[in-house]
């Protein structure tokens, strides 16, 4: 009996080092390493190093990329698929069976005397290829993995530009309200020289003191927003006090874009559609598992049986074969077949919709464009021009201080229309890099004038 136990054992041994072997052999080189190695991001996270100075917008896509928490979810759903991976290249285990026969009955079946004891060992056997075809789902899956952290990417990406543009243009708008205030002071004094000195209604005074009243509102309200704005920029990467004294770079280049390819082919590297062509893969790798599920598996099995009452021994083999008379995997396959056309239609309707979107982007980042251009060379100088004129000529006494209201309200107006339109062009421009997946080709950067970084005369700028 020992002998048969030492024997048993030692074949159970055999079975399940070979099976072992198979299957670390059977899966890819990276996957057992990242399995057997502990993951890298349980170390604790590195503390954030914000710059104190000025930032960009590249430092902080940067920032962003390497901090941003809905990121990294996605280390671990990567981990997870390639856990998947080596888990579907497995054998199943072996079984072991001891039976233990004619004991405990009456006469010579009484007690142990007459037992038979049987030890086998049973595998299951795989037909069908139905290990390769669960792994190449389990890879398919896995690339699903990364086109849904590429499109995470993408979407921190245009997310972190347009917070970037936000700032950028509640910066101008903060500027812009310092400039109407101290313009606004600067017009107050003058005016009440004038009033003493007769010359002017004390009710231009009273206009003059709404007028500084009302620019101290709009600069209280754009410090406001720039202070929001900051903070939302910074919250891209996890901070919620942002250290940067400002953003700086880029918001005065408008470069005219390019034609815009509407076609398939210009969507063809966004991870929202090239995901679907993935998700067909998957599809039909899984139709191919589920009908090679419809073969049945064999068992074989192997031991040895020994007869107490005469101290014989002897092989036992076995081979069990289910019979797929009801249960061919039919529901399944039916399951697997409407999945990969749903995959087909949704691969269909996302194109479709990225494309409507591109459409709706370029548009917009071309009228932002010309409207851009427009104000830069057409309204701002024009509004210039008259504030310029009408000021000098309510010093002479030719215009009356409403005139100087209405032309400093319209330039004004007029720069913060410019400031909106630069930031609509920054953010429509990210907005079209997210669907196309990549860079936009411009024609060549546009630099502004100093006139659009200045709405008021050059030498009120030399003042400043």
């Amino acid at each position: 009996m020992r002998a048969i136990l030492v024997a048993s054992v030692l074949l159970v041994n055999g079975v399940v080092a070979g099976c072992r072997t198979t299957a670390v052999s059977s899966g890819s080189g990276d996957i057992a390493r990242h399995a057997s190695g502990p993951p890298a991001d349980r170390a604790p996270d590195a503390a954030i190093v914000e710059p104190t100075g000025p930032i960009t917008l590249a430092d902080a896509l940067a920032l962003a990329l390497v901090h941003n928490p809905g990121l990294k979810v996605f280390p671990y759903s990567l981990r997870a698929a390639e856990a998947r991976v080596l888990q579907a290249g497995l054998r199943p285990n072996p079984e072991l069976q001891v039976e233990l026969e004619e004991f405990g009955g009456s006469g010579q079946r009484s007690g142990l005397d007459a037992a038979e004891t049987t030890i086998q060992i049973g595998q299951p056997i795989e037909l069908g290829g139905k290990r390769a075809k669960r792994t190449r789902v389990a890879v398919a899956d896995k690339e699903l993995a990364q086109w849904d952290y590429e499109s995470a990417r993408l979407d921190l990406a245009r997310e972190v530009s347009q917070a970037f543009a936000a700032v950028l243009a509640a910066q101008e708008r903060l500027a812009l309200a310092e400039r109407l205030l101290d313009l606004s002071q600067q017009a107050q004094s003058a005016v009440v020289q004038r009033v003493q000195a007769g010359r002017d209604s004390p009710v231009d005074e009273l206009r003059a003191n709404v007028a500084v009243s009302e620019s101290r509102i709009e600069r209280q309200k754009a410090g406001k927003t720039l202070t929001a704005a900051r903070r939302n920029l910074a919250a891209t990467w996890g901070s919620l006090a942002p250290a940067f004294a400002a953003a700086s770079g880029g918001w005065h280049e408008i470069a005219p874009p390019a034609t815009i390819d509407l076609s398939p082919d210009a969507v063809a590297d966004n991870p929202d559609v090239a995901r679907w062509e993935a998700e067909q893969h998957s599809r039909r790798a899984a139709l191919d598992l589920e009908k090679a599920k419809a073969v049945p598996d064999v068992t074989a099995a192997g031991g040895v049986r020994r007869c107490e009452q005469t101290g014989d021994s002897a092989f036992v083999i076995g081979l069990a074969v289910p019979l797929p008379l009801f249960d061919r995997n039919q529901g399944r396959i039916e399951e697997a077949i409407a999945d990969l056309g749903g995959a087909r239609r949704r691969y269909d309707a996302v194109q479709a919709r990225t494309l409507t979107a591109l459409s709706e982007a370029a548009t917009s980042l071309a009228a932002a464009h010309e409207e851009v251009t427009a104000l830069r060379n057409e309204a701002l100088p024009a509004a210039q021009q008259a504030f310029e004129a009408v000021r000098q000529g309510y010093v002479e006494g030719k215009f009356d201080y409403l005139y100087v209201l209405d032309t400093q309200r319209t330039l004004f107006e007029t720069q913060g229309r410019y400031i909106d339109s630069v930031e609509a062009y920054h953010k429509a421009r990210a907005d079209v890099e997210r669907l196309i997946g990549g860079p936009l080709d411009v024609s060549g950067a546009d630099h502004s004038s100093a006139s659009t970084k200045e709405p008021f005369s050059q030498e009120h700028a030399n003042e400043k």
